[in-house]
């Protein structure tokens, strides 16, 4: 072979594995950050077994046996189930039996496959708790957003901001106990969502933009008559928060952050959501390069960036040792650089975005004494 022709095959040979790598990265990218509901690490179907009266049976695995209460989520079907009860009738080692609590749409049969989901409501809060609200649309950099509006007395709103793969459901509940308290609440749908705009790229940035979306529900808040407002955000929704707290021109209205499963290193989710979802290892260094190529995402950690200094509102943060989605030591680094103002609890045994379902009792009892001096 000639060697200008050696040389012209080396480089097509060159240009076709670089072109497959970025094809790779895009599909492991788009795999991560495409909107929707998607499983999470260690997130698995089970077998609904069998049931009765107040019991149900499931396929025996971590998910399983999570202490708390939960959603449990599978086609046409859902259902909200509490504490383990023991293992299946027959005494069998591969079931276990938790508490039904009700199944509030469809019905669970035997076989039928389902997941164990933090969300316990589904519907509006008419619906699905009974609580009165009104749909307010909230001007945005992308166009209108849509936000379920539930009126209090108090002049501190709280604003809530849903994370990774969930809708406005996710917040409901917590939204009776913060109507407890006699305090509004702005449950806010951002780009992406159901209603909302789409992103301009149509992929999850993990709130470095989405966060603007939550600035523009805090003017919204502040016209309609709040004198401060405590974020309470759930995985990207409390990054959102974060980044609202320290780039926010009203960050002077945020009275408090409360931060569940904060994303505070944005890579190490990335590489999660894509592995959780199906990408081979070996894609997702490439997911990560062609993220930060489609999306803009910059390489610096939460904790890397005028976060920890800049911050200036009490915090409270809920988070698990075992979250395998946004690992938590970000926030135990956090809560150690800024004794001042951050409060951590750490939850044991609880997957991502899932605190309050370990022990709803306990977590809203912590959240009232945080709230309290605020509202």
């Amino acid at each position: 072979m000639r060697p200008a022709t050696a040389t012209a095959a080396a480089v097509t040979t060159i240009l076709g594995i670089g072109t497959a790598a970025v094809a790779a990265g895009r599909y492991a990218s788009d795999a991560a950050l495409a909107g929707g509901p998607h499983p999470f690490p260690g997130d698995r179907r089970l077998t609904v077994h069998a049931t009765a009266a107040g019991q149900v049976t499931l396929t025996r695995s971590f998910a399983a046996l999570r202490p708390g209460t939960y959603g449990l989520a599978g086609r046409d079907v859902h259902a909200i189930v509490g504490p383990v009860l023991g293992q299946g009738p027959d005494g069998s080692a591969d079931t276990v039996v938790r508490r039904l609590e009700r199944v509030t749409r469809g019905s669970l049969e035997p076989g039928a496959k389902v997941r164990l989901t933090p969300q316990l409501h589904s519907g509006d809060p008419l619906d699905g708790l009974g609580l009165a609200y009104e749909d307010v649309e909230i001007p945005g950099e992308l166009g209108a957003l849509p936000g379920w509006f539930l009126p209090g007395d108090r002049d501190t709103w709280v604003i809530t901001v849903h994370g990774l793969g969930a809708t406005r459901e996710q917040p409901m509940n917590v939204l009776a106990f913060l109507e407890s308290q006699r305090l509004p609440v702005l449950n806010l749908a951002y780009r992406g969502d159901a209603g909302a705009p789409r992103s301009p790229d149509g992929l999850a940035h993990l709130g470095e933009s989405e966060w603007r979306d939550l600035d523009a529900a805090i003017r919204h808040a502040v016209r309609h008559g709040a004198k401060s407002v405590v974020v309470h955000g759930w995985s990207t929704g409390a990054s959102m928060a974060l980044h609202a707290a320290v780039n926010s021109a009203l960050r002077d209205r945020i009275a408090g952050l409360v931060l569940d499963s904060p994303v505070m290193d944005w890579q190490v989710t990335l590489r999660a959501l894509a592995g959780a979802r199906g990408v081979p290892a070996a894609l997702l260094p490439l997911a990560v390069r062609a993220a930060q190529g489609q999306t803009g995402l910059h390489g610096a950690p939460l904790m890397d960036t005028s976060v920890p200094t800049a911050l200036h509102a009490p915090t409270l943060i809920f988070h698990g040792p075992d979250d395998t989605l946004a690992p938590w030591q970000p926030s135990r680094e956090l809560a150690a650089r800024r004794p001042d103002l951050v409060t951590l609890h750490p939850v044991a045994d609880a997957q991502h975005g899932a605190m309050w379902n370990v022990d709803p009792a306990d977590y809203e009892e912590i959240l009232r004494r945080f709230l309290t001096p605020l509202m």
